[in-house]
């Protein structure tokens, strides 16, 4: 057991409150109740009235009636923090996880900090102050039982939300010491279980909104209703490059069931944009009807003028960080980027990183491997539509929708509107799909300026081709290996030189970095007036693909087996690393390469399968590939994927797996397929009949995963899985038909 505090930033992390009916609540909110078995996420599955909750922080609650209620802060994207999340409160509150119920809190940022979904950094950031709001309101149900009982505190126990004094016989539940425990001082430091003793963390659970997903009961935004809503779309210009100049919507107006057409300014002039507050178009044309059919036939009815933008500058805080970004004037095509990131490579670019002398290593070498490798804009493509429900008053805004980091949307709302944050209300819905794209919710505040322009609740909806013509995109990017070997072929130098269109895909002290004494990263970038942001493991799901077709081309090279050449430069990173500033743990890295060799039983391959390999440490954790393909009729057709992973301890293994599997489909599918191009600042896909997604049938045949057991505390799951798939691809691919594929899409060379 270790000791931990419980105040963790300028806020008291825990606080306990006494509502009406006694009991308390304590950061998450979950919902027990002894009568009805399973699992609950809201108070309607138990069929009565609605309880009073006695408040001790702003994760658990719990009536006199023993009803326990873990909220979920984070917002619900798929990767199963719902579940996961409440299951380390619960571990720690000691209950029985069938008898709570969890509630997905709203936005709170009184009783919650990081409540978001990103970088795959949920877990890892929510691992110790989840773990403390369970084992505090522990401790203080067992101070209460210990004042009512007058024996010391030492001698309570807890088992599945009930308190025991083995030497008296006593014994209550949770319920009955409630409301004297909400009136118990917030304990400084509790004590927080050793791992050998979880119950609940490391084994399956199902989604607890798994019942209401199939049967399709309402849960995203989408879905929506409210009385009196309507209905509101927007227009963006046609082309990057371009600004809204003037609408004509006299004719639009006479439309029956078309209540308003007029124009919006997202973000005020000189308004310092925030990292999330990424958007190209900031004015763009908003029409209200009474349904979906009505606006739509109108948007397409609208005679708008566009005009050109012309070059400008603007001042931008990331995080902390001050930067100026330009935007250049001009209707860009993919063939100037293409054209101008091939020059890139001929240019002078800046070192970020330089270990020994790699200059001389490459005059020296016996042997020099040189492969540049591109990839183009992406596409999100969520499922479920860009959406947000808004009602704004005079003195208050109510908003709900699906949103990555409503923290952030809400203070640059807040300025929007000139509204105080506390007059603001966002609950939080579940997203049909993120992926980075919903990080950046300008929409949000086009639906709040909506609604309080027509003094009336409105959603906002934007259709397939609202999503796919404005952005927001992965970033284009190249990158340059070069590798030198000597005459027994060891590596001795490396030389990468990586860029995009706008940003640099490039982690400069990432493997191999460590690994070779002499050793060269640079990068660059070119200005762009399209708008980039995240996307599935941002930068690392390009250079991982670029990084390790190299590697395995640099084995064949130098006569080696492509595992066993990982792993000579892993031990040598372990054993006597190069430099100071390596991200990855080598001996980590090995393991996961070692256990991905066993899994697969590499060497052995059934006649006709092509086998690929594939590792990359990105977002705190490590992960690796064996694809196995077969061509059929000229074509890949990927029969298995062996999936190794070592994300520390992993809180729910069905949803891990999950994310594993889904990581593995959905980079296969891009790898193959996506691509956004553009002509003129117009993308070339407007739709899915355009922008090539991956089908069922092209879907893994099987997809085996392993976790690495370990007792490290939680990294990321939900994007590491992702960028090591490409790569695995790639080089099953060059075993299957002595091609190298260095530009995504692979599809553009799968003709023989």
């Amino acid at each position: 057991m270790k000791n931990v505090k419980t105040s963790y930033n300028r806020r008291s992390f825990l606080q306990a409150s006494l509502l009406s009916g006694g009991g308390f609540m304590l950061g998450i909110n979950y919902l027990a109740d002894a009568k009805k078995p399973g699992i609950f996420t809201d108070l309607a599955d138990l069929g009565q009235a609605p309880l009073d909750f006695n408040t001790l922080n702003g994760f658990v609650k719990i009536t006199a009636d023993n009803v326990i209620k873990i909220m979920a802060p984070n917002p619900e994207g798929g990767q199963g923090v719902k579940t996961s999340m409440p299951m380390i409160v619960a571990e720690e509150l000691d209950v029985d996880w069938k008898d709570i119920v969890i509630e997905q809190a709203d936005l709170d940022t009184k009783h919650f900090t990081r409540q978001f979904i990103g970088g795959s950094q949920a877990i890892r950031q929510g691992w110790k102050p989840l773990r403390t709001a369970g084992a505090a309101a522990k401790q203080m149900l067992k101070e209460a039982a210990a004042q009512k009982w007058q024996v010391p505190h030492r001698e309570i126990s807890t088992e599945k939300g009930v308190l025991y004094h083995k030497n008296s016989g006593k014994s209550a539940k949770y319920g009955e010491m409630a409301a004297a425990a909400v009136s118990i001082p917030v304990p400084k430091e509790v004590q927080l279980k050793d791992t050998k003793d979880f119950k609940i963390i490391g084994t399956s659970r199902r989604n607890v909104d798994l019942e209401k997903i199939i049967t399709g009961q309402a849960l995203f935004g989408i879905d929506t209703r409210k009385e009196g809503m309507l209905i509101a779309m927007i227009v963006h210009p046609p082309a990057f490059g371009q600004k809204f100049k003037s609408v004509d919507a006299a004719s639009v107006k006479k439309h029956k069931g078309i209540k308003a057409v007029f124009p919006i300014k997202i973000f005020n002039d000189g308004y310092e944009k925030q990292f999330f507050d990424t958007l190209n178009f900031n004015e763009v044309v908003a029409v209200v009807g009474t349904d979906t059919w009505t606006v739509m036939q109108a948007k397409k009815a609208l005679k708008i003028e566009w005009e050109p933008i012309a070059e400008s500058t603007e001042k931008r805080d990331m995080l902390g960080r001050k930067v100026t970004q330009r935007i250049p004037a001009g209707l860009e095509s993919t063939a100037d980027h293409q054209a101008k990131m091939a020059a890139m490579s001929n240019q002078q670019a800046t070192v970020r990183r330089k270990d020994g002398d790699p200059e001389l290593a490459f005059k020296n070498a016996a042997k020099v491997i040189e492969r540049t490798y591109t990839g183009p804009f992406l596409a999100h493509n969520c499922m479920e539509p860009m959406n947000f429900f808004a009602h704004v008053t005079a003195d208050k805004a109510e908003l709900s929708g699906p949103l990555q980091k409503p923290e952030y949307t809400e203070k640059a709302l807040s300025e929007r509107l000139g509204m105080p944050l506390e007059n603001i209300d966002i609950k939080l819905t579940r997203l049909g799909g993120g992926f980075g794209r919903r990080s950046y919710a300008h929409w949000l505040i086009e639906a709040a300026l909506i609604s309080k322009e027509m003094n009336a609740p409105i959603k906002l909806v934007y259709t397939r081709e609202d999503d796919m013509t404005s952005g927001i995109y992965r970033s284009a990017y190249s990158a340059t290996y070069r590798a030198a070997l000597d005459a027994n072929n060891n590596l001795i130098g490396f030389h990468v030189k990586a860029g995009g269109v706008p940003e640099s895909p490039l982690y400069a002290n990432r493997f191999p970095a460590g690994a070779v004494d002499h050793y060269l990263a640079e990068d660059w970038t070119i200005d762009t007036n399209i708008t980039v942001g995240s996307f599935r493991a941002p930068r690392s799901n390009f250079i991982a693909a670029a990084e390790q077709s190299f590697l395995d081309e640099v084995a064949e090279v130098a006569g080696k087996d492509p595992i066993a050449f990982r792993l000579e430069l892993l031990n040598r990173a372990k054993d006597n690393p190069v430099g100071k500033n390596n991200e990855y743990d080598a001996a980590r890295f090995a393991q996961v390469l070692n256990v991905l060799k066993e899994k697969s039983a590499w060497g052995k391959v059934e006649t006709g399968v092509h086998r690929g390999v594939s590792a990359y440490f990105c977002h705190d954790s490590y992960a690796a590939n064996v694809l196995d393909l077969e061509l059929k009729d000229g074509q890949p057709v990927v029969k298995k994927v062996h999936c190794v992973l070592d994300c520390g301890i992993v809180i729910n293994p069905d949803t891990a797996k999950n994310m594993a599997e889904g990581a593995v489909v959905d980079a296969i599918g891009t790898a193959l397929y996506g691509n956004m191009t553009f002509t003129n600042g117009v993308p070339d896909a407007n739709n899915l009949h355009q922008y090539r997604m991956i089908r069922m049938h092209e879907a893994p045949k099987q997809i085996d995963v392993h976790f690495v057991p370990s007792t490290v505390d939680p990294t990321g799951m939900g994007e590491p899985g992702y960028p090591p798939v490409f790569a695995a691809l790639a080089n099953a691919l060059y075993k299957a038909t002595g091609k190298r594929f260095y530009d995504q899409p692979f599809s553009a060379a799968l003709v023989f």
